[in-house]
C-alpha cells in the first residue's frame, strides 16, 4: 500500500542514512522533508518543506503524513547551553509531532537516547526522557522511540568528544553484554534500518525500542 513519510531532523546522522532508506523504500510514494536546509540529496519522491520549526502554526497546508519520522537532536554544546538544547531536543520534537497529529498523522517514529530517565543526574537524559513522556501523550495510535547509545558514523559538524568516543569503540564494544548491551555503540545505519523495520511492521501502541535490536 502507497504511503507517505515526514522526516524531520534530515540532515543528521541518522536522519541523512534514513532519508536514503525511505526514498529508496517503494511503499512512500512521497518523502517530506521538513527543516532549514534541504538536503543534498535529488529524488522525484522528495518534497522539502522549509521551516524553522517554531513557525509551524503559519504554514499554508497542514501538516501531515502517514508516518511521521523524527531524528531531531542536538548537543549542550552545539545548542550552547541547556536551554538550547530543550529547545531543540523537546519542545521542536514535540511541536512537530503535535502539528503532524492535528494534521492526521498516526504514527511516530522518534529517536531518543540510551539511558533516557526521568531521575538521571545527566540533563540531556532527563531532557528524553521528558520528551518521550510527552509523546505518548500527544494522540497518536503508534509512538515508537529508538534509544542509541553512541552513535556511529562520519558528522558534516565537530563533535570533538564524540569523535574521541567513536575511536574507543572498538574496545567498548565487546564490554556491553547482557544488561549492558544497550549501551553498545551503533551506527546511525543500524538505527535507520530499525526504525524503518518497525515501521513497515505497522504495530501500534507505545512502545520503546532499545538499541540494537
Amino acid at each position: 500500500m502507497a504511503r507517505t513519510a515526514l522526516l524531520a531532523g534530515a540532515t543528521g546522522l541518522v536522519g541523512a542514512a534514513l532519508l536514503e532508506r525511505l526514498l529508496a523504500a517503494p511503499e512512500y510514494t512521497v518523502v517530506t522533508v521538513i527543516g532549514r536546509r534541504a538536503p543534498d540529496i535529488r529524488s522525484p519522491k522528495l518534497r522539502f518543506l522549509s521551516s524553522t520549526l517554531e513557525d509551524l502554526d503559519t504554514l499554508a497546508d497542514p501538516l501531515t503524513a502517514d508516518d511521521l519520522f523524527c531524528c531531531l537532536g542536538t548537543t549542550t554544546r552545539a545548542a550552547g547551553g541547556n536551554a538550547g538544547l530543550e529547545r531543540v531536543d523537546y519542545h521542536m520534537v514535540l511541536a512537530v509531532a503535535r502539528a503532524a497529529q492535528a494534521g492526521g498523522t498516526q504514527h511516530f517514529y522518534g529517536v531518543s537516547a540510551a539511558g533516557a530517565s526521568a531521575t538521571s543526574p545527566a540533563f540531556y537524559s532527563r531532557v528524553k526522557a521528558r520528551m518521550e513522556k510527552a509523546l505518548a501523550e500527544v494522540g497518536f495510535e503508534a509512538v515508537h522511540l529508538f534509544r542509541p547509545s553512541l552513535l556511529l558514523g562520519a558528522r558534516s559538524e565537530s563533535r570533538p568528544g564524540e569523535a574521541f568516543a567513536q575511536k574507543l569503540a572498538p574496545m567498548l564494544a565487546p564490554l556491553c553484554i547482557g544488561p549492558l548491551r544497550k549501551y553498545r555503540p551503533i551506527s546511525a545505519a543500524e538505527v535507520a534500518d530499525a526504525m524503518l523495520l518497525v515501521a513497515r511492521s505497522g504495530a501500534v501502541g507505545i512502545v520503546i525500542h532499545d538499541l540494537p535490536m
